[in-house]
């Protein structure tokens, strides 16, 4: 009889190794940050959204001096996740792209700047 997929491999991982200390706080706080939120781009979105009721694109481009497909491509990850509002709508002819933090990502980054500080207290007492 096969064992189950991953079935091994559950096992192996409930065992803890003998001579292997566990993991330290600072690294276990490290490992639940919100990887979404931590990529650099991402933060400096979310953080300049904290700060500003809404920005258009050319603003957020201009502000974090990246290329339109790197915010593209960012403020879609962060809108997909609901942590940013999009609305687009038209200047004359010009389309006009506007962005918001939503309550979710206000909450996730006030969730990652929580994270960051435990791990910052926990590094230097450690």
């Amino acid at each position: 009889m096969a064992a189950k997929p991953g079935a091994f491999r559950a096992a192996r991982e409930e065992k803890p190794k003998r001579g292997v200390p566990s993991a330290r706080p600072a690294e276990t706080a490290a490992a639940s940050l919100d990887r979404l939120i931590h990529e650099r781009t991402r933060l400096a979105i979310v953080s300049a959204l904290a700060v500003n009721t809404s920005l258009t694109f050319n603003e957020l481009k201009l502000l974090l001096r990246v290329s339109d497909g790197n915010l593209s491509v960012h403020a879609r990850k962060l809108e997909d996740a609901g942590y940013v509002a999009c609305t687009k709508s038209f200047s004359g002819r010009l389309p006009k792209t506007k962005y918001r933090l939503a309550s979710s990502g206000r909450r996730a980054l006030e969730k990652y700047l929580d994270h960051m500080e435990a791990l910052i207290r926990a590094t230097r007492e450690g």
